[in-house]
């Protein structure tokens, strides 16, 4: 089947138009689980409201820290990992159920999206923090080996739900399919993480709101975009096979 990427921009934005209302809410009920798990599993970080932060550079500044608030801080990130992992798993499940239910013409709820997925989150959380695991280490070497990464494991997800094979099975396909149309899968992963990065700027500009509404309206943005990703390649992943 011929198809080009201008088409694919065009079949997603005509799906996210017909059911924004369904994938906001799955973007705020998500937001709000994975701010809710990292609420309740952060320590108390009062622990290093002492602590010297003028330092040079950021690695500086953990060194100043004493063991006690090194191992405050490191629980504190493990729990946001946590919360982002399980909160990006039920992002994709739930568009990874909402897009065939309503492609088959059913009406789905949010709430229903993310029931349905259930069985699956079983399945994609260790994928997803493979992928997430991979694309950081890739981030760490250097910029374009992370961007590599994103772009050959971007249809793992599909693949692991609809060809009911492995985790590795899926990343290898992935891996294949998604270099030999390298040319309409790497623009959407890069749109995507400059509209990310746009997200993250518009923090400063919702300082005036508290912290925790903040984090869920950031978050919520943010799925919104994921969403709007899970979206075109799934559909690309549709006309491929």
């Amino acid at each position: 089947m011929s198809f080009t990427a201008a088409s694919l921009y065009r079949d997603t934005g005509n799906f996210f138009r017909h059911q924004l209302i369904t994938i906001v809410l799955i973007a705020l009920l998500t937001s709000f689980i994975t701010v809710l798990i990292g609420h309740a599993l952060t320590p108390d970080m009062s622990a290093l409201t002492g602590a010297d932060n003028n330092t040079g550079s950021l690695l500086e500044w953990v060194r100043t820290l004493t063991p006690e608030q090194q191992q405050v801080l490191l629980h504190a990130s493990a729990a946001g990992s946590f919360a982002s992992l399980v909160g990006n798993t039920l992002l994709l499940g739930a568009m990874l159920s909402l897009i065939p239910m309503v492609s088959a013409g059913e009406r789905v709820s949010a709430l229903r999206a993310i029931g349905v997925s259930a069985p699956m989150l079983l399945r994609l959380l260790p994928l997803v923090f493979l992928m997430t695991l991979i694309v950081q280490l890739g981030f760490m070497a250097l910029m374009v080996p992370g961007i590599i990464f994103m772009v050959l494991l971007a249809l793992s997800p599909m693949i692991l739900t609809s060809e009911k094979i492995g985790l590795f099975a899926s990343m290898r396909a992935s891996s294949r399919l998604a270099w030999r149309h390298i040319r309409v899968v790497a623009p959407a992963i890069l749109l995507w993480l400059l509209a990310k990065l746009a997200v993250l700027l518009m923090a400063s500009s919702l300082t005036v709101l508290p912290a925790n509404v903040t984090s869920v309206l950031l978050n919520a943005l943010s799925n919104i975009v994921s969403a709007v990703l899970v979206i075109y390649l799934s559909r690309l992943y549709m006309l491929l096979r």
